[in-house]
Order: structure tokens, then C-alpha cells, then sequence
């Protein structure tokens, strides 16, 4: 991906989200789908100048869905965990 601006989509803010962010210094990131690893670091630390120690990445397939009679699908997404170095944080998830 060229433009790093839509690289990543937005947080997920969960339980298990929040005690890896609590415990283990990882924040989990809803990202684009076709964004790769060093993509997702860049972007990271460009726009919330912090420091990247590791990205982990996962693909979560659309879930098949019925309305009625008829059929759909979800899309396809990825998201990533992001660990971070030790004694940093980033404030858009602090809620300040």
C-alpha cells in the first residue's frame, strides 16, 4: 500500500483487547485488508508516534448471513496486534 493514511481502519475495544493492552503492552487494530505487516508499523508510528517492536497480523473470513429467504455474506477483514515498546502508550486509546 502507497498512502498510509488508510492503512488502518479503526480500534477494537474489547475485554481480551483491554487486558493485552493492560498486560502485555499490544494494541489490536482493525486494518485494511490489503496492508502488509511493515505497512501497519509505519503507519502506527506515523500517526501516533510511538516506537513498533512487532506486528501480528490475522484474516477473519465474512460470516454467511440470511435475511428471509435470501443469503448474504460479510466482507472479509484483518486485524493486526501491535506491541509496542515498554513504558509507552498510545492516547487515542486512553480515551484522552
Amino acid at each position: 500500500m502507497k498512502d498510509l493514511s488508510q492503512v488502518i481502519i479503526g480500534p477494537l475495544n474489547t475485554e481480551k483487547n483491554t487486558l493485552l493492552k493492560e498486560k502485555e503492552n499490544k494494541y489490536v487494530l482493525k486494518v485494511n485488508i490489503d496492508a502488509t505487516k511493515e505497512d501497519i508499523k509505519k503507519a502506527v508510528e506515523k500517526m501516533f508516534k510511538v516506537k513498533v517492536t512487532r506486528v501480528n497480523t490475522m484474516r477473519i473470513g465474512g460470516k454467511v448471513r440470511r435475511m428471509g429467504m435470501f443469503m448474504g455474506k460479510r466482507s472479509d477483514w484483518k486485524k493486526a496486534f501491535v506491541s509496542i515498546k515498554a513504558g509507552e502508550t498510545i492516547k487515542f486509546f486512553e480515551g484522552a
